[in-house]
């Protein structure tokens, strides 16, 4: 197996490109935990070499729905489709929000459903538009749910049709009930949270997780279409749908 030398690893994601969304309700991205905690992650794939667009999602018009463009469903505004190209332009996909009552953000499940509203579409191997992207998830707050809104998170993604690598999830909720958030300043001289190695080791591995697994897809030319063609799935062998013995009367 060949073995890549690290002094080669800051160009690991050249020509790769990421879309991260911060799904804050903040309206000011500048005072958003989520985001404080995001860009650990996009200061790491900018070394790397990644193209990043960052979108916080309460500076945009969009409404709730499963359509591509809800204009064309009773709203007056839409900016979802300039977001959705951005979107569709990138090989990692990176999803930021806050807990509250051990759930994501409102603003975080209308991004889940506004990206399902996309999932008939099709690239040109007959895939869901989604193949050969890389999902990965961020969370911050002061409450019990990291794990179950990164649950959630990742399995819509996956579902979507991206692919999930390793430990493509990472958090902070330091102490649970009220107290200081992601960045927030303390009387000690390191904002809250930046000296969690818990945070810091398991951002870094997510990150390089998502370079790695989009690496090798792009790499690879995508995920191979036999048996995943919608347009062809009949063709492909069918097996599991046969019974291996014959039924007796």
């Amino acid at each position: 197996m060949d073995v890549v030398d690290r002094d080669e690893l800051p160009s690991a994601a050249r020509d790769l490109s990421t879309i991260v969304i911060n799904t804050s309700l903040k309206p000011d991205p500048s005072m958003s935990h989520t985001g404080r905690l995001m860009d650990t992650s996009e200061n790491i794939m900018r070394k790397a070499g990644t193209k990043i667009t960052h979108i916080h999602l309460a500076d945009h018009d969009v409404p709730p729905g499963i359509f591509s463009d809800m204009t064309q469903n009773g709203f007056d505004t839409d900016e979802w489709p300039s977001i959705w190209s951005a979107i569709s332009d990138a090989d990692i996909i990176v999803v930021g929000t806050p807990i509250w009552l051990r759930q994501e953000s409102s603003l975080c499940r209308k991004l889940v459903e506004r990206l399902y509203g996309m999932s008939g579409k099709l690239n040109d191997e007959g895939q869901s538009i989604f193949y050969g992207k890389v999902g990965g998830a961020m969370i911050t707050g002061n409450e019990d749910g990291l794990k179950h809104c990164e649950a959630n998170i990742l399995y819509a993604l996956q579902h979507l049709g991206c692919t999930i690598p390793p430990q493509a999830d990472c958090g902070w909720i330091g102490k649970v009930g009220p107290g200081p958030s992601f960045g927030d300043r303390q009387d000690s001289e390191r904002p809250a949270g930046f000296d969690s190695d818990f945070t810091q080791r398991n951002t870094t591995i997510m990150t390089w997780n998502l370079i790695h697994a989009a690496r090798l897809l792009k790499d690879a030319g995508g995920l191979p279409s036999y048996g995943n063609d919608r347009n062809a799935w009949k063709d492909c062998d069918r097996f599991g749908f046969e019974l291996p013995h014959p039924v007796a009367d």
